[in-house]
């Protein structure tokens, strides 16, 4: 056993990327098809872990670092975001919500199917829909516990975490072929050597220059940090109440509550440069200690039909993606873009969603309404979608608690 403390880990993060970023510039299949380079790395080292585990050597990672990164990345989603950018974009976010609920329920009306032309237990399919791919590993443990104390399925938990590994890595994987396959139908590639050069703004081109200074930088951090206490009380405070939300949407409703009160009181201007300069360090370390120190040795412990239900919800999600995001979202690079982001968050989670995005813009373009539109709605809307859908389905007949 090989256990990595917090400077160890995060080192091996740092060189994940490293690796990540080196591959996509060197294998062209990788570049051909908007692989994230957080991705690229993660999973050969996940890889590489799960080879090595077969010859009984084991390397665990701190992860202490995982959720704080998570967290400022959303705080920098919410001080990205003025409420006159949020109402150019409320028709669109309307829209992409119809998608989003349309995807709940498909997925789980196929987990459902599937499961009962297999001969598994229904709670199984539903476990394996919008609980864990849409859901993720935190939506997923919490609905695994129930079920098993409920409902008395046997082993939901692990299921439940093998399910969300599994969404995660394919949400990682689809989304820049998806977004590729349609950028190609309409005939915009290149777009980036069409437009007018301009600095890019929050979370697109990550890689493009920022100018920045150290005040300002340190500024900006201190916002991230404000947004990380307040949230983190404010969830406490809803804890137990009807009201309760998850932290990382806490956060973001500060960071958002914070950017435009001091903007409306004349006190301070947000730099949207430190922030995206910040937000992408963040996200880009969660996604690498995210992905290195998945479990696949738990994906080999699916049973056939459940494996077979998750292969039948990635094709889903991408055919989703291509024929219905696509299309209902204006069949224009936005909406590929926008269809990259759908793929991430409907098998994974918000953090790929932005990953596989920037992947496509990266390559493309930028898409504004895109890195408006899909933070806003992983962050807020969807958990609170989801568990109504989930709830309607289990008020099906055949679903009975023990």
């Amino acid at each position: 056993m090989v256990q990595l403390d917090f400077y160890g880990t995060l080192v091996a993060a740092s060189l994940v990327l490293l690796l990540g970023r080196g591959l996509v510039m060197r294998v062209g299949f990788l570049r051909a098809y908007n692989i994230p380079e957080p991705v690229a790395g993660g999973l050969v080292v996940a890889l590489v872990l799960l080879a090595l585990r077969s010859f009984d050597v084991q390397v665990r990672f701190d992860t202490s670092l995982q959720t704080p990164l998570m967290l400022a990345f959303f705080a920098t989603i919410g001080l990205s975001a003025d409420f006159a950018s949020l109402r150019k974009g409320g028709r669109v976010v309307g829209v992409f919500v119809l998608a989003v609920t349309g995807l709940l329920v498909v997925q789980n009306a196929m987990g459902i199917g599937l499961a009962t032309m297999l001969g598994v237990d229904p709670l199984m399919g539903l476990l394996t829909g919008s609980v864990t791919l849409a859901g993720g590993h935190g939506t997923g443990a919490a609905w695994g516990a129930t079920f098993s104390e409920q409902y008395g399925l046997a082993s939901a938990s692990e299921l439940a975490m093998a399910s969300a590994t599994f969404g995660l890595v394919l949400g990682g994987l689809i989304g820049g072929p998806v977004a590729r396959l349609l950028i190609k139908r309409i005939q915009v590639p290149g777009c980036v050597e069409q437009e007018k050069p301009r600095v890019p703004k929050g979370f697109e081109q990550p890689n493009k220059e920022r100018s920045i200074t150290p005040f300002s930088f340190i500024e900006t951090l201190a916002l991230i940090a404000v947004s990380l206490l307040a949230g983190s009380l404010l969830n406490k405070l809803l804890l137990g109440t009807a009201f309760e939300l998850p932290t990382f949407v806490c956060v973001l409703f500060v960071g958002v509550v914070l950017r435009n009160s001091l903007s409306a009181l004349g006190l301070y201007q947000v730099f949207e440069r430190e922030v995206s300069v910040l937000g992408n360090v963040s996200l880009s370390l969660f996604l690498a200690i995210a992905l290195m120190s998945l479990k696949l040795w738990d994906l080999a412990a699916l049973a056939l039909p459940i494996f077979i239900i998750l292969a039948a919800q990635t094709l889903v999600m991408a055919l989703f993606a291509i024929f219905v995001t696509f299309r209902i979202m204006g069949s224009n690079y936005d909406a590929a873009v926008l269809a990259a982001g759908h793929c991430g968050f409907g098998l994974g989670a918000t953090p790929t969603a932005i990953a596989n995005m920037q992947a496509v813009t990266q390559r493309y373009g930028p898409s504004q309404i895109a890195f408006l539109v899909v933070p806003m709605v992983g962050a807020f809307f969807i958990d609170i979608i989801n568990v109504i859908v989930i709830k309607l389905y289990l008020a099906l007949p055949f679903f009975v608690a023990a």
